[in-house]
């Protein structure tokens, strides 16, 4: 996929097809992976950040997508990491709950996707001062390259709780004081599949 996306400004029913195709493919990879990969992060779910200058700033980075009322999910995942102690029986809670009907309706997500980092991290600040950010996706024959907005989430943001009761269901290990950062897509300046090079 060509990295100048820059001179591509897809408008209307095109951005917009971009984005339903793209939840639509996320969905299918996570639930493929509750299914058959233990909830196990798939390639696809884990892009590659680069810079606008195509510089690379971060390798494969587990990212959560999250429904567009986030409220009801986070709970239950709350719920099952107090309920408790024991990781392997939340594990298979979270996979059992996931593989079900949870990402049958690729409409009820949101577009903006988030990624947890440790309290030190020097990435998030990274990320930040670049302000906008390319997203690199790629699984099954498909590929993504999204500019996104970043953004440092407070803790009482939807977005951070969501982000966070999701990670503890998987792991029992995150520290005090994690970063949260959400990347927000500009479908009008990103691409899927050869889409940059149809446009040159």
């Amino acid at each position: 996929m060509s990295k100048e996306p820059d001179n591509i400004i897809l408008i209307g029913e095109a951005a917009a097809q971009l984005r339903e195709d793209f939840l639509h493919w996320q969905c299918r990879l996570r639930q493929m992976s509750m299914r058959e990969g233990g909830g196990r992060p798939s390639p696809g779910m884990r892009p590659v950040i680069f810079s606008r200058d195509n510089a690379q700033l971060a390798g494969s980075t587990v990212m959560v997508l999250h429904k567009a009322e986030p409220e009801e999910a986070t709970a239950f995942f709350r719920h099952q990491v107090l309920k408790t102690q024991d990781p392997v029986e939340r594990w298979e809670k979270a996979t059992e709950h996931m593989a079900a009907g949870y990402f049958q309706r690729y409409r009820d997500f949101d577009d903006t996707l988030t990624a947890l980092f440790g309290p030190a991290s020097e990435l998030v600040d990274r990320l930040l001062g670049h302000g906008k950010v390319f997203l690199e996706f790629a699984e099954l024959s498909q590929t993504y390259r999204l500019l996104c907005q970043v953004a440092e989430l407070a803790e009482h943001d939807l977005l951070y709780q969501s982000t966070y009761w999701h990670n503890r269901m998987f792991n029992p290990n995150i520290p005090a004081g994690v970063r949260i950062v959400s990347f927000s897509p500009d479908w009008s300046r990103s691409a899927g599949k050869s889409g940059f090079e149809e446009e040159e």
